[in-house]
């Protein structure tokens, strides 16, 4: 796989779970609390889109983040935010309904995604 600085802004499902399970970025669940508690990706750190400007300061400014909600609009919104204040960040395309339906896991082993 290329360089995490060579990859396009949008990343698949496939990728984020490889980069994840390797260690090289941090995952940002950006859904409500309710999406978040029915189903996430493990080691996902939760924060809802609405508190991520105030939580800013918290990140690792040097780790690459990869957002992701439930279709991906949400984590978009994110990560040209992030983007544009110099962090180096990646959306999952497809959100977590993608993730999902490649067949990757989701904590709790019962988790499944939350309707809208």
């Amino acid at each position: 796989m290329s360089r995490l600085a060579d990859l396009q802004e949008d990343l698949t499902p496939e990728q984020v779970a490889a980069l994840h399970q390797r260690g090289e970025v941090d995952l940002v669940d950006v859904r409500e609390p309710y999406e978040y508690e029915a189903g996430r990706i493990a080691g996902a750190r939760h924060v809802e889109l609405a508190k991520l400007t105030e939580e800013a300061p918290s990140f690792d400014s040097q780790r690459p983040l990869v957002f992701y909600c439930r279709l991906g609009g949400r984590s978009a919104v994110a990560t040209q935010a992030f983007r544009a204040s110099g962090f180096q960040a990646f959306n999952m395309t497809g959100g977590l309904l993608a993730w999902d339906a490649q067949g990757l896991p989701l904590e709790p082993d019962d988790g499944s995604v939350a309707d809208h």
